[in-house]
């Protein structure tokens, strides 16, 4: 049986032109390489799977480049190139400081850093989580950072900037990597089903985007385990299910239910959303998002806000044009509180109910008002 390789490794980008969502980063990066101005030393901070390490990476690959690109970016070609990427370049080190963060450790990476490089012009440290460091391993390390040799380049990486010493960081250039943006993961995802020979779906695609929430990484993971589960034809509906989503036309029921006569359809609709497993607080989170949605769909000009298919949006502006904006600001405060409450309550599901049931007497009593002036 051949060996599965995950998509995250995949289609890990071997160059910064193929790195997703972090373009102001890669551009100063292949600036700095261009213009021939790197810092001895980085940290590259900011959440997980959005390219932390991918780019420390690539920018090691990069300094140790034969005919380094007039863009910037590595070769990919040349002897140290390729020994790079079949990981048999001896001028990079990668240390993983959860597992590695005593004092003994870092003296001897310091011992290491004052042997010039054998083969190439630099040498290249890449620390992982470097925020796990212990205190006397930081101060350890102070000094080779300040004062390193001209070869030596440190690559710091983390998820968590403040647990940095400000010693540190005082003596890093620092990047602050960004979440993915949902548009951004889709069209990657796009990339790879393409690549794989996998129909999906662009709904399908938003939903792993959405369940990912920033991460690429994380996207790349559900996508696999999406198509092992489905096969190659991914749809909406099968990547609602698998994935525990609520479908979005339940949303869109709800909401014409509450803003009608028939608030008792509504109780029943969520009788049956609940009845299925379906997590209550979800429920009405979603329920928060989809009348922010009716809200920004009102307006043409806030319709881009929606990160959502060209025909998901025109049913959102459809269901928009039928309702009415107070009462809609009215409904998004309601879901907000019931949101923030859900979680002290001791009767969580009548919570629920109440905010609906809240919604739906707002509408009625704009009616029997509006009904009441134009006789």
């Amino acid at each position: 049986m051949d060996n599965f390789i995950v998509s995250a490794r995949k289609y890990r980008p071997a160059n910064f032109r193929s790195v997703v969502g972090q373009d102001a980063i890669t551009t100063t990066l292949k600036n700095a390489l261009k213009n021939h101005q790197v810092a001895q030393a980085f940290l590259f901070c900011g959440p997980r799977g959005v390219g932390k390490t991918t780019c420390a990476r690539i920018l090691a690959k990069a300094l140790n480049c034969q005919h380094l690109t007039d863009e910037g970016e590595p070769c990919n070609e040349c002897d140290s190139c390729r020994s790079f990427n079949e990981s048999a370049l001896f001028n990079v080190f990668e240390l993983d400081a959860a597992s590695k963060n005593s004092v003994d450790d870092m003296r001897l990476l310091v011992e290491q850093v004052r042997i010039p490089p054998q083969d190439g012009p630099y040498k290249v440290y890449i620390i992982d989580e470097v925020h796990m460091l212990s205190q006397s391993a930081f101060n350890a390390f102070l000094k080779t950072l300040e004062e390193p040799p001209a070869y030596a380049k440190f690559i710091l990486a983390t998820t968590e900037k403040h647990k940095i010493l400000p010693t540190i960081l005082s003596r890093c250039q620092v990047y602050d990597f960004k979440r993915i943006t949902e548009q951004d993961m889709v069209k990657h995802l796009q990339y790879v089903a393409e690549q794989e020979q996998i129909t999906a779906e662009e709904d399908a695609l938003r939903l792993v985007a959405a369940k990912a929430d920033g991460a690429l990484r994380d996207a790349l993971s559900i996508f696999d385990q999406l198509v092992t589960s489905v096969g190659k034809e991914l749809t909406y509906q099968k990547a609602a299910a698998h994935l525990n989503v609520l479908d979005q036309e339940n949303y869109f029921r709800i909401t014409d239910f509450v803003f009608s006569d028939n608030v008792s359809d509504a109780l029943l609709l969520l009788d049956d959303i609940l009845a299925k497993g379906f997590d209550g607080q979800k429920f009405i989170s979603g329920l928060s998002t989809h009348f922010r949605n009716l809200l920004m769909s009102m307006n043409p000009a806030t319709l881009p806000l929606l990160e959502m298919s060209d025909a998901a949006k025109m049913q959102m502006r459809q269901q928009a044009q039928k309702c009415d904006r107070t009462l809609l600001i009215r409904a998004l405060e309601l879901t907000n509180q019931c949101d923030l409450n859900y979680k002290d309550a001791n009767n969580k599901r009548l919570t629920i109910e109440l905010c609906l049931m809240q919604i739906n007497a707002n509408y009625v009593y704009k009616k029997v008002r509006q009904s009441r002036e134009r006789k």
